[in-house]
């Protein structure tokens, strides 16, 4: 076929270029196939190999193939996924928080010990040149992996002696950051690749900065500035080169070499960088004789003087409220909290005493507080006798049966379902299925109000409201409880059954105490709280309770709240709490008194707190319970408590509580309670309204009979509820119970050895 088969234009065009096509394919193919064929017989004629020689030469080919394979694959396991640049930064952080209080000054700390707000130029120079000449003298020199560093850690490190490390400051960033300290190939890989993505992504000065604010350096410090504060008392801004020599020596074992801990093997490692840094030419001779003749002074630390159960307690708050307000990214933060420390001081030197001077005859070595206003903001906390023996938190963290003192939210349960305080209930028998209840003292009061019956902690008619909130169901009856209980924010598991109405239910102090805060507040949700304010170092405010917290939602109608007061007012007044009244404005409150007189209460409040007061034992052995020595929540917690608020209401002005105004019934507030510019009338003011064993014994002989139980009727009622008794796994602290000091019949000591409460808050002056 010599002629295209169509005679079309377009037709015949396609035929031609698709010829055109054919043929340079065929023609391509062709002159590959012919080259890959000629420079076979190439090879084969000037390489031709046979015998044992091929068999080595196949050998190593496909080693080698294989190795690249295998290469590979290794790549793949070991190369590190790149982090995220916009997070690695807080990668494993922890959080460094320093507690003050209103005015601003420092309480305390918690977490790790961190201050990453000091710009690197800000940073003495004498410090860099030390940490750089010990640590990594070409770090400015090196891609992020040092290499002829390493090679020359390697020749020296084969010589024995003192080991020398081969790792940059940036792979010891790395490590310190994103990744683990195990010692495996792996990390190291991981380690090599991320220093060299690390320094892809951020200049030298920025690789420096992280290493000097992020690297461990002993005491719980971390980073330059936290261990400056911590060992020298000062911002590294203004440290001395001995100074910053003890610091440079840190990075290497900061444990091993840390001043507070091992002074000599810190001064040792001191001196090794100093003439390091004469070896890199970075200081004299002069100076580092300079240097060696005035070292470094490590100033002394007191831990044990902060207000540590309130600070646990604030810790976990703050992390609380990051979680809550969703605030990330901070790690280094100053917490403003709502302390009172004139208040917190008081309070732990006033439960000291009473557990000193009233515990061993009364059979208890333990006693707690807690003081908030009636929104919630805790003012003090204390969880014990002493910090440094136990630190366990016996406000937060024991369960204890509250006896009498859950009563009032049986009461609010009846008000809220119709009863007043002038209602009228009797005082019989009353049985729920085989559990009959009994009073404390023997006997029954017939027909009184319900006023009388909260006054005189009647334990029938609790029973019987409870049976009379789930018309005449017990289990109905104790659902209702339970619901008021959770209305004004009681969070604790509370006992199934009817006893729950006498306080058999085992609740912490501060659960308990929230409950009472509602009920101060005017029905108003409370809830604890200890931070005010959070802040960077900088002082840019994150957080402020104030404005970025809810509204307390109204949970209880007022009118109910005010006619539930006065009822806890008459207990104050003409019941089993009278040696809690404070005389120069109301108080309201209950006191509790459990089986065994294993725990004792006192919750009461005034118009601008409510404080809690537990006393008892962490094994959860009896306290005192004969006559005349009975510890009962009348006897002992609430003289305490009296003392505590004195304390807090101390200079402010009076006002009434719910439901009971301030009217002209009540005395002229005090005007010599603790004032440093008076201190013999702080003394005389301050000293303990039940600091003898004669005058509780006074005070136990004058008690109301429905806190001090016969003989008889305490057999009784403790055959009863013994079953519903918590254990000590439950209820006892980490630390085991103290055996109670006895005081020997001797004269007492000279009043000189002893200190006054106003020495105790305020020191000598």
């Amino acid at each position: 076929m010599s002629q295209l088969p169509t005679r079309n234009r377009f037709f015949r065009m396609m035929w031609t270029a698709d010829a055109f096509i054919s043929s340079a394919v065929f023609e391509t193919l062709r002159a590959i196939k012919s080259a890959y064929w000629s420079y076979s017989a190439w090879l084969y004629r000037w390489f031709r190999i046979s015998g044992l020689q091929r068999v080595l030469v196949d050998l190593i080919d496909d080693g080698f193939t294989f190795g690249v394979v295998i290469c590979f694959a290794l790549l793949a396991y070991a190369v590190p996924r790149a982090p995220d640049p916009a997070t690695m930064l807080n990668n494993g952080r922890e959080y460094a928080i320093t507690f003050t209080d209103s005015d601003g000054n420092i309480i305390g700390r918690r977490g790790i010990r961190q201050n990453d707000n000091i710009p690197l130029n800000e940073i003495p120079p004498v410090l860099i040149k030390a940490v750089l000449a010990t640590e990594d003298a070409r770090f400015y020199d090196h891609f992020g992996v040092d290499v002829i560093g390493t090679l020359r850690a390697m020749i020296h490190n084969t010589h024995g002696g003192s080991k020398q490390g081969g790792s940059s400051i940036t792979q010891q960033v790395v490590k310190n950051i994103l990744l683990t300290p195990e010692r495996t190939m792996q990390r190291k890989v991981h380690e090599a690749f991320l220093s060299l993505w690390l320094e892809e992504r951020f200049s030298k000065d920025q690789i420096l900065k992280l290493y000097l604010d992020r690297a461990y350096m002993g005491g719980g410090t971390y980073g330059v500035e936290a261990a400056s504060q911590f060992y020298f008392g000062k911002s590294v801004r203004d440290i001395n080169l001995p100074e910053a020599a003890v610091l440079a020596g840190l990075f290497k074992a900061p444990t091993q070499y840390a001043p507070h801990a091992n002074p000599e093997a810190s001064r040792a490692r001191s001196d090794v960088v100093l003439y390091r840094m004469l070896d890199a030419g970075a200081i004299t001779q002069g100076e580092l004789l300079q240097a060696k003749r005035n070292p470094a002074q490590i100033v002394e630390q007191n831990i044990l003087a902060s207000p540590n159960w309130f600070l646990d307690f604030a810790y976990k708050d703050t992390l609380d409220v990051l979680k809550r307000q969703n605030i990330k990214n901070d790690y280094v933060l100053e917490v403003k909290t709502t302390i009172n420390t004139r208040l917190q001081n008081a309070s732990q030197a006033i439960l000291n005493d009473v557990i000193d001077n009233i515990g061993p005859d009364r059979l208890f070595t333990q006693a707690s507080s807690v003081t908030m206003s009636p929104d919630g903001a805790v003012r003090q906390i204390v969880g014990g006798r002493d910090y440094e023996d136990s630190q366990f938190n016996r406000v937060t963290n024991a369960y204890r049966q509250t006896g009498s003192s859950f009563k009032p939210f049986v009461y609010l349960t009846a008000l809220l379902k119709g009863y007043t305080p002038e209602t009228i209930v009797i005082d019989g028998p009353v049985c729920v299925g085989n559990w009959c209840v009994h009073n404390f003292s023997p006997g029954f009061r017939g027909a009184i109000s319900l006023k009388t019956a909260l006054t005189h902690s009647i334990n029938t008619i609790a029973v019987k409201l409870l049976l009379y909130a789930g018309n005449n169901n017990a289990t109905a009856g104790r659902k209702k409880v339970e619901e008021t209980a959770r209305l004004v924010g009681i969070t604790g598991n509370l006992d199934p059954y009817a006893t729950m109405a006498i306080g058999t239910s085992a609740l912490t102090l501060m659960d308990l105490s929230t409950g009472y805060a509602t009920i101060a507040n005017g029905g108003k949700l409370a809830h604890p709280y200890a931070v005010q304010e959070i802040r960077r170092p900088d002082g840019s405010l994150i957080y402020n309770h104030d404005t970025n917290e809810k509204d307390l939602p109204q949970v209880v109608p007022a009118a109910k709240i005010a006619q539930l007061v006065t009822m806890m007012r008459s207990v104050v007044t003409s019941g089993t709490a009278t040696a809690a009244d404070l005389g120069f404005e109301p108080v309201a409150g209950k006191t509790g008194t459990n089986a065994n007189f294993r725990d004792a209460w006192f919750m009461g409040f005034t118009g601008h707190y409510l404080t809690g007061v537990w006393v008892g034992n962490d094994d959860n052995s009896p306290m005192a319970s004969s006559k005349g020595l009975a510890v009962t929540g009348g006897v002992v917690p609430a003289p305490a408590w009296k003392r505590i608020m004195s304390v807090a209401e101390f200079g402010l002005k009076p006002i009434g509580i719910p439901g009971v105004p301030l009217d002209g019934s009540y005395s002229a507030p005090p005007t010599s309670i603790p004032d440093p510019a008076l201190p013999n009338a702080v003394a005389e003011q301050a000293s303990p309204q039940v600091a003898s064993n004669d005058e509780a014994t006074a005070l136990a002989a004058t008690a109301d009979a429905g806190e001090q139980a016969d003989t008889d009727s305490k057999d009784i009622l403790n055959n009863m509820i013994d079953m519903f008794q918590p254990t000590s796994s439950d209820t006892a602290a980490a630390a085991p119970r103290k055996k109670p000091r006895i005081k020997q019949a001797q004269a007492p000591a000279p009043k000189a050895q002893r200190k006054s409460l106003f020495e105790l808050l305020f020191g000598r002056h």
